[in-house]
């Protein structure tokens, strides 16, 4: 399953019961249009970060990281960048 798929089904699942996944569109506001509310803004970093191994604690994100499906795998790839490049050794 693709990232954006897996992530688009998670926010189906829990803040869009009943909506098929292939409705709700990767650039669709969530925040602005009430899908995702500020308490679920953080049950839905607490999934990411155990779902995806992400140490949100120790990265600086705003809301706008979280916006949309296609802002979230923005966030997660930026993540695994960082991660991988991290992990190489120092010149």
């Amino acid at each position: 399953m693709s990232l954006n798929r897996e992530i688009t089904q998670h926010i189906v699942d829990e803040y869009l019961p009943g909506t098929p996944y292939e409705e709700l569109e990767d650039s669709y506001d969530l925040l602005r249009n009430g899908v995702v509310s500020s308490l679920q803004l953080l049950r839905l970093i607490a999934w990411l970060g155990s779902h995806y191994d992400i140490p949100f604690d120790d990265l600086d994100v705003t809301p706008n990281d979280f916006r949309s499906v296609a802002a979230i795998v923005e966030l997660i790839d930026r993540h695994r960048q960082s991660a991988g490049a991290s992990s190489l050794p120092a010149n």
